[in-house]
């Protein structure tokens, strides 16, 4: 199998994870969600807990004082520890990832992380509002108004995040090179018209 890098961009409760994982299993790639959180915190000698509070969204130092010194591990020595330093932490991990192997990053700018990898292919993952906020209230046991607000929050976040830190606009077809709505196929169908794409894409 050749080595291709897959990158997912998602809205909240369009099946981002479910595809990237089927994706995953279609390509015989190591698939990377907040798995890549684990990898950043061995690269960075810092705790997990401090990626885990602070994933998709800017703001780091906040959640370092409010987790407190001991959670720093080693890495709060390192030279050069600044506000930038957790996001550079984790660049580096998937990008060491992806010299490994074929992988499905999802979220994480992985695309702009990997923007000078000549064997990646970026996708975007949208569905109907409606479509989410059902998916949302299934998975986190919400009503319709919080489940509403639930996707409003996150997604502010994660939009924050990636603008911040691509200098693109999130969730813009111009910043990917396939964007697909789920809510019109299903995951099923969805994933292999995207694999579909990636073969094409590939010649694989």
């Amino acid at each position: 199998m050749k080595h291709i890098i897959i990158n997912v961009g998602r809205q909240l409760g369009s099946g981002g994870h479910d595809i990237g994982r089927m994706l995953a299993l279609d390509f015989q790639a190591k698939y990377y969600d907040r798995e890549i959180l684990n990898l950043a915190a061995k690269e960075s000698g810092l705790s997990e807990k401090i990626f885990e509070q602070n994933d998709e969204k800017k703001g780091f130092f906040r959640g370092l004082l409010n987790l407190g010194m001991p959670h720093l591990g080693g890495g709060s020595d390192k030279p050069g520890f600044t506000q930038e330093s957790l996001f550079q932490f984790q660049s580096e991990a998937i990008q060491k990832a992806a010299k490994e192997g074929s992988c499905v990053f999802v979220g994480r700018c992985a695309d702009y992380v990997l923007r000078d990898f000549s064997n990646v292919v970026n996708i975007f993952i949208t569905a109907s509002i409606g479509y989410r906020i059902e998916q949302i209230m299934n998975k986190q046991h919400l009503d319709f108004d919080a489940a509403q607000k639930f996707i409003e929050q996150k997604e502010s976040d994660r939009a924050s995040y990636y603008n911040y830190y691509t200098g693109k606009k999130w969730g813009a077809a111009e910043s990917y090179d396939f964007c697909i709505d789920s809510s019109i196929l299903g995951f099923v169908e969805t994933e292999k018209l995207i694999a579909e794409f990636i073969r094409k894409r590939f010649k694989i």
